[in-house]
């Protein structure tokens, strides 16, 4: 094997991998290292393809037990196995991660299975998995290194009382009580996991609503519909101490504004307030690459760092860390590296929390566009008058759009409701193709189907919905 390649990639997530089959398609002789043993990074890992699995598994088992009855149904000796579940998560987890060592194959992408830290500007001095080291030489690097779970001062995860969200994913039974730190997407999403299968779950949360940095109207109503679901919210509420006991751990926390600490007990506590970037033991301050205050990698437009043939994307630049954004990345990066124009719009960046009901958005929220002196029109309409959220008993949320107040142009749409991971597809393609709302409501929506809802949405914001 050769150890001179045209670009090396560091890093097999959803940014890294992408970036590789990209870059060898081009015709570029590319290698990806990756010191897990099975590629995809944390994403298909301990991320969001096994998450995803228990949501939809944990889904599935509360809506027989709570859902069916209203619409005739009845299921007997409903239970679960939780280590059967765990199973058929794995089972998925293994799947996709194969699949990417297939494309890998298929694309002539060497996986080097190793720690890498650079040498020189040129040259990556692998530790191997199986000992020894290899010294790699490239006319590019791209960083994809991605992010690590975040903590909080004090608290020692353990992965067993105290865990991260990678413990989360493999509880090897449902806790009696759940105490979340933090209220934002990852947190949430677990959360509702191990209610559903029957934790109690306790959210402590430091901002005054969940979902920080989404639209504040969205926030609230998502906020009630967890309560509603049996989930304990403390807002605006800063944890002071956790505490192992031999029953369980201690949280201790108290009003951000100040005021009287409490503490309760929980069987395991799930620590997700955030992550960061995953730079350190690269060697980047030996090469000269410059980092901004929050340990990320800057970089050009083009996802270029200030040192010649050294690229960065995903979670270890500047924006959300979100897995679609590094795959878009990835692919713009070798576009770059390859001499063609790779851009990714960050403007139009979609998120998604895969709860029930789900949370979406895309572009500027509210609060953003009163807060740059935008003027805007919002149009809203709700599920409870979609047909087909109606039949399907699902009615709960809405969609919104914000439009220009003098142009109509699309600058934001959030949902919140059954569907809302889909149908914000829609919204981020009008946005890429900078439609207007006009142009949305114009365009004909299959019936029945909840997407009607942002046709009608579209309508509102000229003040003319059909069935509201």
């Amino acid at each position: 094997m050769s150890d001179a390649f045209d670009v090396v990639v560091i890093g097999s997530g959803p940014g890294g991998y992408v970036a590789a089959i990209r870059a060898a398609q081009l015709g570029l002789k590319t290698a990806c290292v990756e010191k897990r043993e099975t590629l995809g990074g944390t994403c298909l890992n301990v991320g969001c393809m096994p998450s995803k699995a228990l949501l939809h598994s944990s889904h599935l088992y509360h809506e027989a037990g709570h859902d069916f009855e209203a619409m005739g149904l009845s299921v007997k000796g409903l239970d679960f196995d939780i280590k059967k579940v765990m199973e058929s998560k794995q089972k998925i987890v293994d799947g996709l991660t194969g699949g990417i060592e297939f494309l890998f194959k298929k694309n002539k992408v060497e996986w080097i299975k190793g720690t890498g830290h650079f040498k020189s500007k040129d040259t990556l001095t692998v530790d191997l998995n199986d000992g020894g080291t290899r010294e790699v030489k490239a006319k590019n690097f791209i960083i994809a290194t991605g992010s690590d779970v975040a903590s909080l001062p004090g608290i020692e995860i353990d992965e067993e009382k105290i865990v991260s969200s990678t413990g989360a994913l493999s509880l090897p039974k449902v806790p009696k009580h759940l105490v979340v730190i933090g209220g934002g997407v990852i947190g949430l999403e677990l959360g509702s996991v191990w209610k559903r299968f029957g934790s109690d779950v306790t959210v402590v949360e430091f901002m005054d609503q969940v979902l920080p940095g989404m639209d504040m109207e969205v926030r609230k109503t998502f906020g009630r519909s967890l309560k509603k679901q049996g989930m304990k919210l403390n807002l605006s509420a800063k944890v002071t101490a956790v505490e192992k006991t031999k029953k369980g751990v201690n949280v201790t926390f108290e009003p951000v504004k100040g005021g009287d600490a409490q503490t309760i007990e929980a069987d395991v506590v799930l620590v997700s307030v955030g992550r960061r970037p995953y730079t350190s033991g690269l060697g980047l301050e030996a090469i000269g690459v410059e980092m901004d205050d929050r340990s990320r990698i800057k970089t050009s437009h083009d996802f270029s760092t200030n040192v010649p043939g050294i690229w960065a994307i995903g979670d270890v630049i500047e924006g959300p860390m979100l897995a679609h954004k590094a795959e878009d990345e990835g692919v713009a990066v070798a576009e770059n590296i390859a001499g063609l124009n790779g851009y990714v719009n960050h403007d139009v960046i979609p998120g998604v929390v895969y709860t029930f009901p789900e949370v979406a958005s895309v572009g500027k929220t509210e609060e953003e566009l009163k807060d740059a002196g935008v003027a805007y029109t919002a149009g809203k309409f709700p599920f409870s008058a979609n047909s087909r959220a109606k039949a399907n008993l699902q009615t709960e949320g809405f969609v919104k759009i914000l439009a220009d107040k003098k142009t109509d142009r699309v600058l934001g749409v959030h949902i919140i409701g059954a569907d809302a991971g889909n149908m914000i597809a829609q919204a981020a393609t009008a946005m890429e193709f900078g439609a207007s709302a006009e142009d949305i409501a114009l365009t004909c929506h299959a019936h029945p189907t909840e997407t009607e809802a942002m046709k009608e949405a579209a309508l509102a914001v000229h003040g003319r919905p059909i069935h509201m």
